[in-house]
């Protein structure tokens, strides 16, 4: 699985092997992650996005201040200081253009609307949000999991079994096939899973 270059997150995790090195601001791991390669460079270090669970690339060349220049507070400090402020008047809602399809009963019940069909489905995206907001985070805690475990424990025993436990939203199952997995490993999983 190819690594994704970084971007600007707010947490991520590190691993050497299956020992745990690091979990924090960029910055924290990015350091971590480069003393780890001084150290001992034969060992594959991987870094994770606490947020996806996919694994992604660090810059770690140069000295350490390179590496903070990179992934450091100075940088998140440039970048807000970049921002325009925002002026008098009604304030930008964001919305972005985009092509919907629908059939010609759609558009006539969302024209018949108040607001129109611009609101109405806003209305209705709003409500859906809102009513499957549980299943929608358990969805993505148990894809940041798989991720992660795909990468780290695809050979381990119970992966298959582990990942079936997952997806059926079976924190005990998950936890019983996974126990026998490195310290690191498992706690992590747990944690993107279950946040544990």
């Amino acid at each position: 699985m190819p690594a994704m270059t970084v971007p600007p997150s707010v947490s991520y995790t590190s691993f050497q092997g299956h020992r745990r090195l690091a979990s924090g601001a960029p910055h924290v791991v990015a350091l971590a992650v480069k003393l780890a390669a001084e150290r001992d460079g034969a060992k594959p270090v991987l870094v994770f996005d606490d947020s996806t669970g996919r694994a992604i690339d660090l810059d770690t060349r140069g000295s350490d201040e390179d590496v903070l220049a990179r992934y450091g507070a100075a940088s998140a400090r440039d970048t807000e200081a970049t921002e325009p402020s925002r002026g008098r008047g009604r304030p930008k809602l964001g919305v972005v253009a985009r092509e919907v399809t629908l059939l010609p009963r759609h558009w006539e019940w969302l024209e018949s609307q108040p607001g129109g069909p611009s609101v109405t489905l806003r209305k209705l995206v709003e409500e859906a949000r809102r009513a499957h907001s549980e299943r929608d985070r358990t969805r993505d805690a148990q894809e940041r999991a798989y991720h992660f475990m795909s990468a780290m424990a695809g050979d381990m025993p119970g992966f298959e079994e582990a990942t079936r436990a997952l997806f059926a939203n079976d924190r005990t199952t998950f936890s019983a096939l996974i126990a026998a997995w490195p310290a690191d490993v498992r706690d992590y999983a747990m944690q993107l899973a279950f946040g544990e």
